[in-house]
């Protein structure tokens, strides 16, 4: 049976990609319109947003299947396998603590202060069992917001996995977890920025 991929990213940071890149996408059309020449030449400065935007809002993202969780952030990719994985935290946002290390997803921030504010008890109701754990549920833990979203999903499939003994004798397969990092994204965004400047001053 295939393993199911659930995927979670921050709503604001998919809202803003989408805003930004229509913005751009109008501001190219009116300047190809009213003169291609000058439209060609600022053609990076206007892809320039939209790719910025996309690469630290709108692809950052937590993915959770059966082998582990994928941790993409802006520059790399780290995937950790669901034995390395020994606690959940949401203080500022997502963090795995593992045996590899601790990692924090870019993509599921904690809530801000207002936010945390206009909370009620709901949202800190029927949480998995680990989120109460020391010092109780915090902030970050709210189902609403990006860190409880993506925290409560995975506590609730660590639980089942440690319940059913697979977690018992945990055996990493690899001294390191998997990295990618994101090199393409970072070069295009390097590449336009210089093409930007370049072209302003030709």
């Amino acid at each position: 049976m295939e393993s199911q991929t659930v995927e979670f990213r921050a709503r604001s940071g998919r809202i803003l990609t989408v805003a930004v890149g229509v913005l751009c996408g109008v501001a190219l059309v009116a300047t190809v319109v009213e003169d291609p020449v000058v439209g060609l030449r600022y053609l990076p400065a206007l892809l320039l947003p939209a790719v910025l935007v996309w690469t630290l809002l709108g692809r950052p993202a937590v993915l959770v299947d059966d082998s582990g969780v994928e941790v993409r952030n802006v520059l790399r990719t780290v995937h950790l396998p669901w034995p390395s994985i020994l606690r959940i935290d949401t203080k500022y946002a997502l963090t795995l603590e593992t045996a590899y290390g601790t990692y924090s997803a870019w993509a599921a921030p904690a809530p801000g202060r207002m936010q945390a504010l206009g909370a009620g008890p709901e949202d800190l109701a029927h949480l998995p069992e680990s989120t109460y754990g020391a010092g109780g549920a915090r902030p970050g833990d709210l189902i609403t917001s990006p860190s409880g979203q993506a925290a409560a999903y995975v506590r609730r499939r660590w639980e089942e996995l440690r319940d059913a003994g697979h977690l018992d004798d945990p055996r990493l397969e690899a001294a390191r977890p998997g990295v990618r990092w994101h090199v393409v994204p970072a070069l295009t965004v390097g590449l336009l920025s210089v093409l930007a400047v370049v072209a302003v001053r030709l």
